[in-house]
């Protein structure tokens, strides 16, 4: 059965959002460079389109993580499905994530990548539910809140579909 999609966030603006992301991380980190950690598969077009806008010294490195499956809600047990190829130490860090939503993958993974001993460890996602937490996570940068719904595109997915969009979508179950 195919699922209905409306528009929560219209491409040119979640386009207009990531540029203004990019110009900060590179204000913070200016006269530095930057190693980003895109967290497989649902950030890596915010974070190839992130990337493209940040104007000092990119690098990057790629983890996956698992608490969906094929299901809307998160299982609660997080899995490191694929971990880093490069050591972290001495690295300014940004863990790039598509959504954080209940904290548990975001709080396992800061929690695991802090003890390689980064200069610098923050987190930058392109959405963010806070009504949603069960584990307290601090995101250094935001791109938009969003109210509880189960979200598709720019790389989001639901059971594999749809990470194509170009925009943020709300599936209509």
């Amino acid at each position: 059965m195919e699922e209905k999609i409306s528009v929560l966030i219209p491409e040119e603006k979640v386009d207009k959002r990531i540029a203004e992301l990019g110009a900060q991380i590179s204000k913070d980190y200016e006269g530095q460079s930057v190693h980003l950690i895109c967290v497989l598969k649902g950030s890596i077009m915010f974070t190839c389109e992130l990337a493209k806008r940040i104007t000092i010294p990119v690098t990057f490195d790629f983890m996956s993580c698992s608490s969906y499956g094929a299901d809307t809600k998160s299982s609660g047990v997080v899995r490191l499905v694929k971990d880093l190829d490069e050591p972290l130490e001495g690295k300014n860090v940004i863990i790039i994530e598509d959504i954080v939503d209940s904290g548990r993958t975001l709080s396992y993974l800061l929690e695991i990548l802090g003890a390689r001993k980064p200069a610098t460890l923050k987190l930058c996602t392109l959405l963010d539910k806070p009504e949603r937490r069960v584990k307290p996570v601090h995101v250094d940068y935001t791109g938009f809140e969003i109210p509880d719904e189960f979200v598709v595109g720019y790389g989001l997915d639901y059971d594999q579909k749809y990470r194509n969009l170009p925009y943020i979508g709300v599936v209509e179950l």
